[in-house]
Protein backbone atom coordinates (compact mmCIF):
# COMPACT_ATOMS: atom_id res chain seq x y z
CA UNK A 1 0.00 0.00 0.00
CA UNK A 2 2.82 2.31 0.90
CA UNK A 3 4.72 1.32 -2.24
CA UNK A 4 1.65 2.15 -4.36
CA UNK A 5 1.33 5.61 -2.85
CA UNK A 6 4.97 6.31 -3.42
CA UNK A 7 4.58 5.34 -7.10
CA UNK A 8 1.59 7.61 -7.54
CA UNK A 9 3.44 10.47 -5.89
CA UNK A 10 6.46 10.03 -8.22
CA UNK A 11 4.25 9.96 -11.32
CA UNK A 12 2.48 13.09 -10.22
CA UNK A 13 5.81 14.84 -9.59
CA UNK A 14 7.14 13.83 -13.00
CA UNK A 15 3.92 15.01 -14.65
CA UNK A 16 4.15 18.38 -12.92
CA UNK A 17 7.80 18.80 -13.92
CA UNK A 18 7.00 17.92 -17.53
CA UNK A 19 4.18 20.44 -17.65
CA UNK A 20 6.44 23.12 -16.23
CA UNK A 21 9.15 22.41 -18.78
CA UNK A 22 6.58 22.49 -21.58
CA UNK A 23 5.21 25.84 -20.37
CA UNK A 24 8.72 27.28 -20.14
CA UNK A 25 9.49 26.14 -23.69
CA UNK A 26 6.27 27.63 -24.98
CA UNK A 27 6.98 30.88 -23.14
CA UNK A 28 10.47 30.99 -24.66
CA UNK A 29 9.10 30.40 -28.12
CA UNK A 30 6.46 33.05 -27.55
CA UNK A 31 9.12 35.63 -26.57
CA UNK A 32 11.17 34.88 -29.65
CA UNK A 33 8.13 35.27 -31.87
CA UNK A 34 7.17 38.59 -30.26
CA UNK A 35 10.70 39.90 -30.54
CA UNK A 36 10.81 38.99 -34.19
CA UNK A 37 7.48 40.66 -34.83
CA UNK A 38 8.72 43.89 -33.19
CA UNK A 39 11.76 44.19 -35.45
CA UNK A 40 11.46 46.99 -38.12
CA UNK A 41 12.41 45.94 -41.67
CA UNK A 42 15.55 47.62 -43.05
CA UNK A 43 14.69 50.93 -44.80
CA UNK A 44 15.50 51.22 -48.54
CA UNK A 45 16.93 54.58 -49.87
CA UNK A 46 15.07 56.02 -52.87
CA UNK A 47 17.32 57.12 -55.73
CA UNK A 48 18.00 60.91 -55.75
CA UNK A 49 16.07 62.92 -58.31
CA UNK A 50 18.25 64.05 -61.22
CA UNK A 51 18.91 67.78 -61.18
CA UNK A 52 17.45 69.56 -64.19
CA UNK A 53 19.99 71.61 -66.18
CA UNK A 54 18.61 74.86 -67.59
CA UNK A 55 20.16 76.99 -70.32
CA UNK A 56 18.41 80.31 -71.02
CA UNK A 57 15.40 78.92 -69.12
CA UNK A 58 15.23 75.81 -71.35
CA UNK A 59 15.44 72.30 -69.81
CA UNK A 60 18.54 71.44 -71.82
CA UNK A 61 18.66 67.72 -70.97
CA UNK A 62 15.39 67.24 -72.86
CA UNK A 63 17.13 68.20 -76.10
CA UNK A 64 20.21 67.51 -78.12
CA UNK A 65 22.28 70.71 -77.92
CA UNK A 66 24.97 71.87 -80.30
CA UNK A 67 27.31 74.86 -79.78
CA UNK A 68 28.76 76.30 -82.99
CA UNK A 69 30.41 79.34 -84.57
CA UNK A 70 29.16 81.26 -87.59
CA UNK A 71 31.29 80.38 -90.60
CA UNK A 72 32.37 82.80 -93.31
CA UNK A 73 29.47 83.60 -95.65
CA UNK A 74 26.82 81.85 -93.54
CA UNK A 75 23.32 83.28 -93.23
CA UNK A 76 20.69 82.76 -90.56
CA UNK A 77 18.58 80.74 -93.01
CA UNK A 78 21.50 78.48 -93.89
CA UNK A 79 22.40 77.89 -90.24
CA UNK A 80 18.86 77.03 -89.16
CA UNK A 81 18.18 74.71 -92.10
CA UNK A 82 21.50 72.95 -91.54
CA UNK A 83 20.42 72.21 -87.98
CA UNK A 84 17.03 70.80 -88.99
CA UNK A 85 14.67 73.74 -89.42
CA UNK A 86 11.86 72.77 -91.78
CA UNK A 87 10.58 74.89 -94.63
CA UNK A 88 7.28 75.27 -92.80
CA UNK A 89 9.06 76.56 -89.69
CA UNK A 90 11.08 79.05 -91.76
CA UNK A 91 7.91 80.45 -93.35
CA UNK A 92 6.24 80.76 -89.95
CA UNK A 93 9.33 82.58 -88.67
CA UNK A 94 9.09 85.47 -91.16
CA UNK A 95 6.96 87.78 -88.95
CA UNK A 96 9.53 87.38 -86.17
CA UNK A 97 12.35 88.40 -88.53
CA UNK A 98 10.47 91.58 -89.43
CA UNK A 99 9.84 92.41 -85.78
CA UNK A 100 13.40 91.53 -84.72
CA UNK A 101 15.87 92.43 -87.51
CA UNK A 102 18.74 91.82 -85.09
CA UNK A 103 18.15 88.08 -85.57
CA UNK A 104 19.70 88.30 -89.03
CA UNK A 105 22.62 90.44 -87.81
CA UNK A 106 25.01 87.55 -87.29
CA UNK A 107 28.75 87.93 -87.75
CA UNK A 108 31.51 85.55 -88.72
CA UNK A 109 32.92 83.84 -85.63
CA UNK A 110 29.83 84.57 -83.55
CA UNK A 111 28.61 81.84 -81.17
CA UNK A 112 25.21 80.20 -81.31
CA UNK A 113 23.47 77.24 -79.65
CA UNK A 114 20.76 74.96 -81.04
CA UNK A 115 18.27 72.69 -79.22
CA UNK A 116 16.81 69.69 -81.14
CA UNK A 117 14.49 66.88 -80.24
CA UNK A 118 14.10 63.69 -82.25
CA UNK A 119 12.08 65.35 -84.99
CA UNK A 120 12.80 69.10 -85.22
CA UNK A 121 14.85 72.13 -84.29
CA UNK A 122 13.13 73.63 -81.23
CA UNK A 123 15.27 76.58 -80.08
CA UNK A 124 18.05 78.75 -81.48
CA UNK A 125 20.19 81.10 -79.34
CA UNK A 126 22.68 83.63 -80.71
CA UNK A 127 25.19 85.26 -78.37
CA UNK A 128 25.80 88.89 -79.34
CA UNK A 129 28.49 89.31 -76.69
CA UNK A 130 29.41 87.97 -73.28
CA UNK A 131 26.39 89.62 -71.75
CA UNK A 132 23.52 89.46 -74.25
CA UNK A 133 21.93 86.49 -76.05
CA UNK A 134 18.82 86.40 -78.22
CA UNK A 135 16.78 83.19 -78.09
CA UNK A 136 14.09 82.07 -80.53
CA UNK A 137 11.45 79.47 -79.75
CA UNK A 138 10.78 77.54 -82.97
CA UNK A 139 7.97 75.42 -81.60
CA UNK A 140 4.28 75.88 -82.43
CA UNK A 141 4.19 79.20 -80.55
CA UNK A 142 7.18 81.06 -81.99
CA UNK A 143 8.55 83.95 -79.94
CA UNK A 144 11.80 85.75 -79.10
CA UNK A 145 13.35 86.75 -75.80
CA UNK A 146 16.62 88.30 -74.68
CA UNK A 147 18.86 86.89 -71.94
CA UNK A 148 20.98 89.57 -70.28
CA UNK A 149 23.56 88.70 -67.64
CA UNK A 150 24.21 91.15 -64.79
CA UNK A 151 27.32 93.34 -64.93
CA UNK A 152 29.58 93.76 -61.92
CA UNK A 153 31.42 97.08 -61.75
CA UNK A 154 34.71 97.52 -59.90
CA UNK A 155 36.47 100.85 -59.49
CA UNK A 156 40.16 100.69 -60.29
CA UNK A 157 43.10 103.07 -60.23
CA UNK A 158 45.95 102.53 -62.69
CA UNK A 159 49.32 104.23 -63.14
CA UNK A 160 51.07 104.12 -66.48
CA UNK A 161 54.62 105.11 -67.38
CA UNK A 162 54.85 105.97 -71.08
CA UNK A 163 57.98 104.96 -72.96
CA UNK A 164 56.74 105.03 -76.53
CA UNK A 165 52.95 105.36 -76.76
CA UNK A 166 49.86 105.29 -74.59
CA UNK A 167 48.68 102.11 -76.35
CA UNK A 168 51.92 100.32 -75.53
CA UNK A 169 51.84 101.40 -71.89
CA UNK A 170 48.31 100.07 -71.51
CA UNK A 171 49.20 96.82 -73.28
CA UNK A 172 52.23 96.30 -71.02
CA UNK A 173 49.99 96.29 -67.94
CA UNK A 174 47.27 94.14 -69.53
CA UNK A 175 44.71 96.91 -69.09
CA UNK A 176 41.62 97.34 -71.30
CA UNK A 177 42.45 98.91 -74.66
CA UNK A 178 39.33 101.07 -74.27
CA UNK A 179 41.34 103.13 -71.79
CA UNK A 180 43.52 104.43 -74.63
CA UNK A 181 40.46 105.38 -76.68
CA UNK A 182 38.72 107.15 -73.82
CA UNK A 183 41.82 109.01 -72.66
CA UNK A 184 42.51 110.09 -76.24
CA UNK A 185 39.02 111.58 -76.42
CA UNK A 186 39.21 113.26 -73.01
CA UNK A 187 42.51 114.95 -73.86
CA UNK A 188 41.89 115.41 -77.60
CA UNK A 189 41.89 119.19 -77.17
CA UNK A 190 44.96 119.48 -74.92
CA UNK A 191 47.43 116.70 -75.81
CA UNK A 192 48.94 115.74 -79.14
CA UNK A 193 49.14 111.97 -78.68
CA UNK A 194 51.63 111.64 -81.51
CA UNK A 195 54.05 113.80 -79.55
CA UNK A 196 54.12 111.72 -76.35
CA UNK A 197 57.62 110.98 -75.14
CA UNK A 198 59.47 108.94 -72.57
CA UNK A 199 58.89 110.38 -69.12
CA UNK A 200 55.20 111.13 -69.71
CA UNK A 201 52.80 109.30 -67.43
CA UNK A 202 49.14 109.03 -66.53
CA UNK A 203 47.11 108.10 -63.47
CA UNK A 204 43.52 107.16 -64.09
CA UNK A 205 40.52 106.24 -61.92
CA UNK A 206 37.89 104.28 -63.83
CA UNK A 207 35.28 101.51 -63.67
CA UNK A 208 35.99 98.01 -64.98
CA UNK A 209 32.99 95.87 -65.95
CA UNK A 210 32.77 92.11 -65.49
CA UNK A 211 30.31 89.41 -66.52
CA UNK A 212 30.75 85.98 -64.92
CA UNK A 213 34.18 87.11 -63.64
CA UNK A 214 35.32 87.92 -67.20
CA UNK A 215 36.31 91.50 -67.99
CA UNK A 216 34.14 92.91 -70.78
CA UNK A 217 35.39 96.49 -70.90
CA UNK A 218 35.36 99.72 -68.98
CA UNK A 219 32.68 102.07 -67.77
CA UNK A 220 33.26 105.70 -66.96
CA UNK A 221 36.64 107.30 -66.39
CA UNK A 222 36.07 109.36 -63.24
CA UNK A 223 39.37 111.20 -63.11
CA UNK A 224 42.79 111.30 -64.74
CA UNK A 225 46.09 113.05 -64.16
CA UNK A 226 48.22 113.18 -67.32
CA UNK A 227 51.84 114.32 -67.08
CA UNK A 228 52.95 115.75 -70.44
CA UNK A 229 55.08 118.71 -71.49
CA UNK A 230 56.56 119.01 -67.98
CA UNK A 231 53.16 119.66 -66.37
CA UNK A 232 50.23 117.77 -64.93
CA UNK A 233 46.94 117.99 -66.81
CA UNK A 234 44.05 116.88 -64.56
CA UNK A 235 40.61 115.87 -65.82
CA UNK A 236 37.55 115.22 -63.64
CA UNK A 237 34.14 114.04 -64.81
CA UNK A 238 31.18 116.10 -63.64
CA UNK A 239 27.46 116.10 -64.32
CA UNK A 240 24.38 117.38 -62.55
CA UNK A 241 24.32 114.38 -60.18
CA UNK A 242 27.04 116.07 -58.12
CA UNK A 243 24.50 118.71 -57.08
CA UNK A 244 22.27 118.38 -54.05
CA UNK A 245 18.58 117.83 -54.90
CA UNK A 246 17.67 121.31 -53.71
CA UNK A 247 20.28 122.80 -56.06
CA UNK A 248 19.15 121.04 -59.23
CA UNK A 249 16.53 123.61 -60.17
CA UNK A 250 18.50 126.69 -59.16
CA UNK A 251 21.88 126.05 -60.84
CA UNK A 252 22.44 127.05 -64.44
CA UNK A 253 22.47 123.88 -66.62
CA UNK A 254 25.91 122.68 -67.68
CA UNK A 255 27.22 119.99 -70.01
CA UNK A 256 28.28 116.62 -68.65
CA UNK A 257 31.96 116.11 -69.35
CA UNK A 258 35.51 116.60 -68.16
CA UNK A 259 36.78 119.72 -66.42
CA UNK A 260 40.12 120.83 -65.02
CA UNK A 261 40.77 121.67 -61.36
CA UNK A 262 39.33 125.17 -61.76
CA UNK A 263 36.13 123.92 -63.43
CA UNK A 264 37.12 124.87 -66.99
CA UNK A 265 35.93 122.47 -69.67
CA UNK A 266 38.60 120.35 -71.33
CA UNK A 267 36.55 120.48 -74.49
CA UNK A 268 37.77 123.16 -76.81
CA UNK A 269 36.20 124.85 -79.77
CA UNK A 270 38.67 122.99 -82.01
CA UNK A 271 40.45 119.66 -81.98
CA UNK A 272 44.25 119.58 -81.90
CA UNK A 273 44.33 118.01 -85.37
CA UNK A 274 41.73 116.94 -87.96
CA UNK A 275 43.09 113.39 -88.38
CA UNK A 276 45.37 110.70 -87.02
CA UNK A 277 48.58 111.45 -88.85
CA UNK A 278 51.99 109.79 -89.10
CA UNK A 279 54.12 112.95 -89.19
CA UNK A 280 54.11 116.59 -90.20
CA UNK A 281 55.72 116.75 -93.64
CA UNK A 282 55.55 120.50 -94.08
CA UNK A 283 55.07 123.34 -91.58
CA UNK A 284 53.37 126.72 -91.79
CA UNK A 285 55.64 129.16 -93.65
CA UNK A 286 55.57 132.31 -95.75
CA UNK A 287 58.63 131.20 -97.73
CA UNK A 288 58.62 127.52 -98.66
CA UNK A 289 60.09 126.05 -101.82
CA UNK A 290 57.25 124.17 -103.48
CA UNK A 291 58.18 120.51 -104.12
CA UNK A 292 56.54 120.52 -107.58
CA UNK A 293 56.80 124.09 -108.87
CA UNK A 294 60.27 124.62 -107.32
CA UNK A 295 59.47 128.21 -106.52
CA UNK A 296 59.46 129.92 -103.14
CA UNK A 297 55.94 130.82 -102.12
CA UNK A 298 53.86 131.03 -98.92
CA UNK A 299 52.51 127.78 -97.48
CA UNK A 300 50.00 129.00 -94.93
CA UNK A 301 49.01 125.59 -93.70
CA UNK A 302 50.35 122.36 -92.23
CA UNK A 303 50.87 119.17 -94.24
CA UNK A 304 50.00 116.01 -92.30
CA UNK A 305 51.44 112.87 -93.90
CA UNK A 306 49.03 109.95 -93.60
CA UNK A 307 48.05 106.85 -95.61
CA UNK A 308 45.59 107.39 -98.44
CA UNK A 309 42.04 106.86 -97.22
CA UNK A 310 42.70 108.05 -93.65
CA UNK A 311 39.50 109.73 -92.38
CA UNK A 312 39.60 113.52 -92.07
CA UNK A 313 37.28 115.13 -89.51
CA UNK A 314 35.89 118.60 -88.96
CA UNK A 315 38.07 120.54 -86.54
CA UNK A 316 34.97 122.04 -84.97
CA UNK A 317 31.25 122.63 -85.46
CA UNK A 318 30.40 124.66 -88.55
CA UNK A 319 28.84 124.93 -92.01
CA UNK A 320 30.41 123.58 -95.22
CA UNK A 321 30.98 126.60 -97.52
CA UNK A 322 33.01 124.91 -100.28
CA UNK A 323 33.25 121.37 -101.63
CA UNK A 324 34.91 121.04 -105.04
CA UNK A 325 38.13 120.51 -106.97
CA UNK A 326 40.28 123.65 -106.73
CA UNK A 327 43.47 123.80 -108.83
CA UNK A 328 46.64 122.76 -107.01
CA UNK A 329 44.65 122.04 -103.85
CA UNK A 330 42.75 119.24 -105.56
CA UNK A 331 39.58 118.09 -103.81
CA UNK A 332 38.99 120.78 -101.18
CA UNK A 333 36.52 121.41 -98.35
CA UNK A 334 36.04 124.68 -96.45
CA UNK A 335 34.10 125.04 -93.21
CA UNK A 336 32.99 128.29 -91.56
CA UNK A 337 32.89 127.71 -87.78
CA UNK A 338 31.76 131.15 -86.61
CA UNK A 339 32.25 134.80 -87.45
CA UNK A 340 35.95 134.48 -86.61
CA UNK A 341 37.29 131.09 -87.77
CA UNK A 342 37.33 129.17 -91.06
CA UNK A 343 39.21 125.95 -91.91
CA UNK A 344 40.16 124.21 -95.19
CA UNK A 345 41.10 120.63 -96.05
CA UNK A 346 43.06 120.09 -99.31
CA UNK A 347 44.24 117.21 -101.58
CA UNK A 348 41.41 114.89 -100.44
CA UNK A 349 40.99 111.53 -102.12
CA UNK A 350 37.20 111.85 -101.83
CA UNK A 351 34.49 113.50 -99.78
CA UNK A 352 32.36 111.88 -97.10
CA UNK A 353 29.21 110.34 -98.55
CA UNK A 354 26.40 112.87 -98.79
CA UNK A 355 28.49 115.90 -97.79
CA UNK A 356 27.13 119.06 -99.45
CA UNK A 357 27.69 122.81 -99.38
CA UNK A 358 25.45 124.38 -96.74
CA UNK A 359 25.49 121.27 -94.56
CA UNK A 360 26.07 121.71 -90.81
CA UNK A 361 28.79 119.41 -89.41
CA UNK A 362 29.80 118.73 -85.85
CA UNK A 363 33.26 118.57 -84.38
CA UNK A 364 34.76 115.16 -85.16
CA UNK A 365 32.41 114.34 -88.06
CA UNK A 366 34.19 112.63 -90.96
CA UNK A 367 34.14 114.99 -93.94
CA UNK A 368 36.61 113.34 -96.33
CA UNK A 369 39.61 111.06 -96.77
CA UNK A 370 43.32 111.69 -97.24
CA UNK A 371 44.47 111.64 -100.84
CA UNK A 372 46.96 113.15 -103.28
CA UNK A 373 44.78 115.14 -105.69
CA UNK A 374 46.01 118.40 -107.21
CA UNK A 375 49.66 119.48 -106.94
CA UNK A 376 50.82 116.78 -104.55
CA UNK A 377 53.81 114.44 -104.33
CA UNK A 378 52.08 111.87 -102.11
CA UNK A 379 49.12 111.25 -99.81
CA UNK A 380 48.76 113.98 -97.18
CA UNK A 381 46.34 116.55 -95.85
CA UNK A 382 47.10 120.23 -96.35
CA UNK A 383 45.20 121.81 -93.46
CA UNK A 384 44.61 125.56 -93.19
CA UNK A 385 42.99 127.92 -90.66
CA UNK A 386 41.91 131.55 -91.02
CA UNK A 387 41.15 133.89 -88.13
CA UNK A 388 39.25 137.01 -89.12
CA UNK A 389 40.26 136.32 -92.71
CA UNK A 390 44.00 136.03 -92.05
CA UNK A 391 45.90 132.71 -92.13
CA UNK A 392 47.14 131.41 -88.76
CA UNK A 393 49.40 128.51 -87.88
CA UNK A 394 47.18 125.51 -86.93
CA UNK A 395 49.88 124.21 -84.60
CA UNK A 396 49.86 127.38 -82.48
CA UNK A 397 46.12 127.99 -82.65
CA UNK A 398 44.83 128.97 -79.21
CA UNK A 399 41.43 127.34 -79.18
CA UNK A 400 38.93 128.78 -76.69
CA UNK A 401 37.34 126.41 -74.18
CA UNK A 402 33.73 125.41 -74.05
CA UNK A 403 31.61 126.85 -71.24
CA UNK A 404 33.03 126.34 -67.73
CA UNK A 405 31.03 125.07 -64.75
CA UNK A 406 28.60 127.62 -63.30
CA UNK A 407 29.78 129.26 -60.07
CA UNK A 408 26.92 127.70 -58.09
CA UNK A 409 28.26 124.22 -58.88
CA UNK A 410 31.81 124.93 -57.67
CA UNK A 411 31.42 123.97 -53.97
CA UNK A 412 30.14 120.48 -54.86
CA UNK A 413 32.68 120.16 -57.68
CA UNK A 414 35.59 121.19 -55.43
CA UNK A 415 34.64 118.47 -52.93
CA UNK A 416 34.52 115.95 -55.76
CA UNK A 417 37.98 116.98 -56.96
CA UNK A 418 39.44 116.58 -53.44
CA UNK A 419 38.09 113.00 -53.22
CA UNK A 420 39.36 112.07 -56.68
CA UNK A 421 42.81 113.58 -56.04
CA UNK A 422 43.19 111.65 -52.79
CA UNK A 423 42.27 108.39 -54.53
CA UNK A 424 44.57 108.90 -57.52
CA UNK A 425 47.56 110.33 -55.68
CA UNK A 426 47.49 107.78 -52.86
Amino acid sequence: MKRTNRYRYACTLVSLLGTSVLLLCLAGCGNKTTKASNETPAETTAPAAKEVRYIYGIAADSYETDTCRVLAGETLSGILHRHGLSGEQWRAMQPLLKQHPELSAIREGGHYLTFRNDTALCYYAYRHNRRETTIVSLTDSMYVWRDTLPVDTHQRCARLAITSSLWQAIHNQDLPVELALELSEIYAWTINFFALQQGDSVRVLYDEMYVDSARIGIGRIHAAHFYHGNRWLPAYYADTTLLAPWQAGSVQPFASGYYDEQGNSLRKTFLKAPLNYKRISSHFSYARKHPIYHTVRPHTGVDYAAPAGTPVVALGDGVVTFRAYKGGGGNTIKIRHNSMYETAYLHLQKYAKGLQVGQYVKQGDVIGYVGSTGASTGPHLDFRVWKNGSPVNPLTLDSPSADPLPKEAHPAYDSLVVRYKMTIDN
